[in-house]
């Protein structure tokens, strides 16, 4: 059994709200300094999740694209012998010309994707679209992300399309290189309720499922949630393309974060105003469920072996981050860490562990919706200068497959401490 690598990550989200964009690679800094490359390398990673984002390169139109900051970076990958996991749209909706809802979103990321392929014929790993449920959620039923839309229809629109523009661009590329592979990247968590929502999260755990779903060609007339998409604006015919030429993933990305479980709790006046919404019959919160006693969490590794159950598809976590202390970043990395050693040991093809955010990420406390705080990563960028965290030597370590062994990974994370809980109430239901 081959051992577990570490990847690492560039935060990389270019999101637009009304007409403002923001990218992160500029909000770091990153988009400056070549030289972070080098300092990636001292890592030990092998592979890293890079963008080489439409957004970017064509902003105004695909007939004039700028190529001048991804060839220096791609070149410089290349030196280093550092394998690009290619990123084409992170959590955006395409440039201007573009968008989720529109057909235009899926023929030009195909278009996209090619060029990519093309100019650069020796990457191998491409995430054509990041998170597409997660981003469908965030734009198309919250209305949080462009085009700002608060429906299922919008939604299943949303989903489909950044599906079908995945299968597209992994279409468009193959022609070119037929050794690429797809790493699919979703979050994946899992939901809790009081009694009287568990018909919403027993939907929202068959939901978290359905990107790699209906890439996989499994969303047939016998699936659970066929009727909903074909009552919220999916065609029959569309759905069949995708079960008659699936294109099931390489690798299955799975991100996972402290705030991936949710809990839903109908109790709203027990609850923040901000996590408080609503379906068709029932208004309700949904909060962490990290933060609810008494809860008992599935966690990383009973999600990834639930994964590797589901698809048999090869797996790697794509996104290990959290926006905390130096101290409370290590362990919540050594515990993703052993979950997929723990993982690979019962026979799971279990591939990697990403560290994200290299540079860290800015605004995820507001979702991007407006600025917020700078969490750091393996570095922090502060000053102007990446400087090295914590963190650095202890990736560094696993990187090369040495231990890594301090103090501070004896102690429990605050995510499985007492004190974590904020929602007492619960055990009244």
């Amino acid at each position: 059994m081959a051992k577990l690598e570490m990847w690492g990550g560039v935060e990389c989200s270019i999101r637009r709200v009304q007409d403002d964009f923001s990218d992160q690679t500029r909000l770091s800094g990153h988009r400056t300094r070549l030289s972070d490359l080098d300092e990636i390398a001292e890592l030990g990673v092998r592979k890293l999740r890079y963008p080489v984002l439409w957004e970017n390169v064509a902003p105004e139109t695909l007939d004039n694209p700028d190529w001048s900051w991804t060839d220096e970076r791609m070149h410089r990958l290349r030196e280093l012998g550092i394998d690009p996991i290619v990123g084409l749209v992170h959590h955006g909706s395409g440039p201007r010309y573009t968008a989720m809802d529109q057909p235009s979103f899926v023929t030009g990321l195909a278009r996209f994707a090619r060029m990519v392929a093309e100019r650069y014929p020796w990457v191998t790993h491409y995430t054509p679209v990041n998170e597409p449920l997660t981003t469908a959620r965030f734009s198309g039923l919250y209305g949080l992300w462009y085009p700002h839309s608060h429906g299922d229809n919008a939604f299943v629109r949303m989903l489909l399309h950044q599906v079908q523009a995945t299968k597209e661009a992994m279409l468009a590329i193959r022609e070119v290189n037929p050794e690429a592979r797809l790493v699919q990247t979703e979050d994946l968590g899992k939901i809790y309720s009081t009694p009287q929502l568990v018909y919403q999260a027993d939907f929202e755990n068959q939901r978290r499922w359905l990107s790699y779903d209906l890439l996989c060609g499994r969303v047939t007339p016998k699936h659970m949630l066929y009727s909903y998409l074909m009552e919220h604006g999916a065609t029959a015919e569309e759905l069949s393309a995708l079960v008659q030429v699936p294109l099931p993933p390489d690798i299955l990305g799975i991100n996972y974060y402290v705030t991936s479980e949710r809990f839903l709790d109908e109790r709203v006046e027990q609850y923040p105003s901000h996590s408080i919404g609503s379906n068709e019959v029932d208004r309700y919160a949904d909060v962490e469920a990290v933060r609810v006693e008494p809860l008992e969490l599935a966690g990383l590794r009973t999600l990834l072996l639930e994964a590797w159950q589901r698809y048999q598809i090869p797996l790697a976590i794509t996104e290990v981050q959290l926006a905390c202390t130096r101290e409370e970043q290590m362990r919540w990395l050594q515990q993703a860490w052993d979950a997929a050693n723990a993982v690979q040991e019962t026979g799971a093809d279990m591939r990697a562990v990403t560290v994200w955010a290299l540079f860290g990420a800015f605004n995820w406390d507001t979702l991007l919706t407006r600025d917020g705080t700078y969490e750091t990563g393996v570095f922090d960028v502060r000053s102007g200068q990446p400087r090295r965290t914590a963190l650095f030597k202890m990736v560094q370590h696993l990187a090369n497959n040495l231990p890594y062994h301090h103090p501070v990974l004896e102690g429990a994370g605050w995510w499985q401490r007492p004190n974590r809980f904020a929602y007492r109430h619960f055990q009244s239901a």
